[in-house]
């Protein structure tokens, strides 16, 4: 009885682990990556600035993940899902009867660029406080980069939407699609120079999101060389 409890502790201790190969492969960020997947395709389809409502609700269901995987207080779960929930059957209702429209636009690029905010600020708490390295702790940073790279799509589709004129001028054609492009591209530093933007605020923000995504790489990889150190 007595080595029975010793074992059946030790398998508890493993399966609770934060290190080890299992966990990783167990972990929920394979279906928010796979989520993020379609979010994004369903965005790049889009040759017009408008918001797609089929890719908002995936998006909720992204943060929804999130926030159960990341291990956010119970109270502050239950608050998120009610408003998710509410997020997510008004536009189904939107959707159904067929109404679209400058406000509800300028609604589903705000509650997108919020949602995208959210979710990698869970994640970077979440990870702060686990030790060891993993195959999680390296799907939470892939995760979380991408999630801040359609954060600032989003940004960029609330400029454009908001403003008078296209954000990348007469000469590039201004879209969901290209602002997701010209996201990425400069999270990462590409910088193709297909894509420019004209105004000075839409370039304060794209300088802005390089600096972020140079200095998220800087943290992530210090991060996984804490973990290795520390497993």
């Amino acid at each position: 009885m007595g080595q029975s409890a010793v074992g059946t502790g030790t398998t508890r201790r493993w399966n609770d682990s934060d290190s080890g190969p299992g966990p990783g492969w167990r972990t929920g960020y394979w279906l928010v990556l796979g989520l993020l997947v379609i979010s994004y395709g369903l965005c790049a389809v889009q040759s017009t600035t408008d918001p797609s409502p089929i890719a908002f609700l995936v998006q909720l269901v992204t943060v929804a993940v999130i926030l159960r995987i990341t291990d956010v207080a119970k109270r502050v779960q239950r608050t998120a899902w009610i408003v998710l929930g509410i997020a997510g059957t008004a536009t189904i209702v939107v959707q159904i009867i067929g109404t679209r429209g400058y406000a509800l636009d300028i609604a589903l690029a705000t509650a997108s660029a919020i949602a995208f905010l959210i979710a990698p600020a869970a994640i970077i708490a979440h990870q702060v406080h686990r030790r060891g390295l993993d195959l999680e702790a390296l799907l939470a940073a892939v995760t979380a980069y991408a999630l801040v790279g359609m954060f600032f799509t989003f940004v960029y589709n609330l400029i454009a939407l908001a403003g008078a004129g296209p954000i990348f001028g007469d000469a590039s054609p201004d879209s969901l699609s290209a602002q997701l492009f010209f996201s990425f591209t400069t999270l990462t530093t590409t910088g193709f120079g297909n894509i420019v933007p004209v105004s000075p605020g839409v370039q304060s923000v794209a300088v802005a999101e390089a600096i972020i995504g140079q200095f998220f790489l800087i943290t992530a990889v210090a991060r996984i060389m804490r973990g290795a150190r520390s497993s």
